[in-house]
């Protein structure tokens, strides 16, 4: 019967109190402390990492909604957004409309006309030259368009003077009698050849037209020509409430009143041509 191998007592310390004299005492609680330290730290890491990652998320849910997404995260009741559209508009009104600008009525033919650039100005200081090169006339939208109505023609510097026909021309005389305050009421209506300028109508259907640059009373023939030759164009004054009128296919040249006779002649910076090339568009004298 074998006998029984005693084992070293180093396999039961608490037995037999042996010590393990090759460590130095206390090493194993050294490695006990140094891995409990090591765990300490790491969970100490972690736990600021996860703190950091959640104020990222707490600053991002309390940062106010653009205005592009007002949409809150889904499940989340927000009370610090105002409702987009409770937002005042910047103009101060809900709906974000300012209030409408009052329009000026441009009314009546005598008011005042845009210079279109590079056309000359009849009120221009002495010496200058009007153009000769034609020049687009101001749009529709820019000039007083008239409507057809029966007017008068009235000189600025004879006051009594009123264009007439009279033979197939156009003179400038008084209107006494009923034939001639007929004579010299005409149908004001959109110019043929732009409907922004002006042509004058006669009772009788014929038009008043330049021709050889005098101003003369004839049937339309339907020609671009003759529509050109009869239409002319508005233009400002510093006489209040008059106008010159220049001529659609030659820019540069006003009607005016010589020798009592209307004609269409180049701007002149004299006063005297000043005078002669203003007129008032009034009521039909007829």
């Amino acid at each position: 019967m074998p006998e029984n191998t005693p084992r070293p007592p180093q396999h039961h310390p608490w037995e037999t109190g042996w010590t393990d004299t090759s460590r130095a005492p206390g090493t194993r609680r050294l490695w006990l402390a140094g891995g409990l330290a090591l765990a300490t730290v790491v969970g100490c890491a972690t736990s600021i990492a996860v703190m950091d990652r959640g104020a990222d998320r707490t600053a991002q849910a309390t940062d106010a909604p653009s205005p592009s997404d007002p949409v809150n995260d889904p499940g989340l009741i927000s009370f610090g957004s105002p409702s987009p559209t409770d937002a005042p508009s910047p103009s101060g009104g809900k709906n974000g409309k300012g209030d409408k600008a009052d329009k000026d009525d441009a009314g009546g033919a005598g008011g005042d006309a845009p210079q279109t650039a590079g056309t000359p100005t009849p009120d221009s200081p002495a010496g200058a030259e009007p153009s000769t090169s034609p020049v687009p006339h101001p749009s529709s939208a820019a000039q007083p368009k008239p409507t057809v109505a029966w007017r008068s023609v009235r000189s600025t510097n004879f006051p009594y003077g009123y264009w007439q026909v009279d033979g197939g021309l156009v003179k400038l005389a008084q209107a006494n009698s009923a034939s001639e305050r007929r004579n010299a009421t005409f149908k004001l209506v959109k110019g043929l050849a732009d409907g922004a300028c002006y042509s004058f109508a006669t009772a009788d259907g014929s038009y008043l037209r330049h021709r050889a640059f005098v101003l003369r009373s004839e049937r339309d023939d339907g020609s671009a020509l003759f529509e050109k030759d009869a239409t002319f164009c508005p233009r400002a004054t510093s006489v209040s409430g008059a106008v010159r009128l220049e001529s659609v296919n030659f820019p540069g040249r006003f009607l005016r009143h010589q020798h009592f006779r209307l004609r269409l002649d180049p701007f002149r910076a004299d006063a005297g041509y000043r005078a002669d090339s203003t007129f008032r568009l009034v009521d039909g004298v007829a």
